[in-house]
């Protein structure tokens, strides 16, 4: 029987548990890796890594990587690590480390896209507040401030009063925070969520909120399907790829007559999504990795 490794904090969160189900589904095996069961094994030449008394590099083919989430920096490192380890022992990453890596960090990721012609949102990023501030006029009169890592919304802010602005970029900047700024881009109080399996849209949504100028699901936003055009596959396609991601969430926000690509999650959930989608987004997954095992 085929066992398909799932990487993840909570085998018992909504996302896994689905991927679980998935995988039974097509008569295959789940094998639940959490990272607090791992050990690593390295004498001279031999490496391993250990899973309740099982050597993985030995007995999978494929993990599918669940969010690494809230970590240290000795965490973050060695997750990220681990993940390398199992690619170089041969098994099939998904995503790999390398995409996880670049869509994680905002700037890097902004980076990519923009250098190759995906439309972005104009952005400051310094350590001096002072510099930033001098040129805070060009991104308008309503600024995002973003952190560096991080999901859901959580941490941004939107000010216009250069005063409250100042302030802040001064506590980010002494406690040693990067300090990331964006235009604010007026929009219907909805964003794009398109789902991306290897080549494909596989699922579309926008996520509306009328309280809030955020409108991620955490944050109160609400499902609506709805089609997307070749436009919008488009841009959701070429930015996971440019990521490195075979498995992506991409935001697109719609603003005056143009589209903007906000950010790629290389570990996505897609429960919002698929409470208004027909197709299980869950069994799509598990059917490109068993086309990734065929190539």
């Amino acid at each position: 029987m085929e066992i398909i490794g799932i990487l993840t904090r909570d085998p018992y969160g909504w996302a896994s548990t689905q991927l679980i189900l998935g995988v039974r589904k097509y008569g295959l095996r789940p094998f639940i890796i959490r990272y607090k069961d791992v050990l690593v094994e390295i004498f001279g030449n031999s490496r391993k890594i250990m899973v309740n008394d099982i050597n993985i590099l030995e007995e999978l083919d494929v993990v599918i990587v669940r969010p690494i989430g809230r970590s240290s920096l000795d965490q973050a490192l060695y997750r990220v690590g681990l993940l390398y380890m199992m690619e170089d022992g041969g098994i099939i990453v998904i995503n790999k480390a390398s995409a996880i890596e670049k869509a994680v960090d905002k700037y890097r990721s902004l980076h990519i896209l923009s250098g190759n012609g995906v439309p972005t949102p104009k952005t400051l990023v310094s350590e001096n507040p002072n510099i930033i501030f001098r040129y805070l006029d060009r991104l308008g009169e309503n600024i995002v401030i973003k952190p560096m890592f991080g999901s859901r919304g959580l941490g941004s802010t939107m000010l216009s009063d250069r005063d409250s602005i100042w302030r802040i970029l001064q506590a980010l900047a002494y406690n040693r925070n990067v300090l990331y700024l964006q235009e604010y881009l007026r929009h219907e109080y909805r964003d794009i969520r398109a789902f991306v399996i290897g080549d494909r849209v596989v699922a579309c949504m926008y996520r509306e909120n009328p309280m809030s100028w955020k409108s991620n699901i955490s944050r109160g936003g609400i499902p609506k399907p709805m089609k997307p055009d070749s436009e919008i596959i488009e841009l959701a396609v070429k930015s996971a790829d440019l990521l490195g991601c075979e498995i992506a969430g991409v935001d697109i926000l719609e603003s005056d007559g143009n589209r903007y690509v906000l950010e790629v999650n290389s570990q996505p959930t897609w429960k919002g999504l698929q409470s208004i989608t027909k197709i299980n987004i869950a069994e799509e997954i598990i059917k490109y990795v068993l086309s990734r095992l065929k190539r």
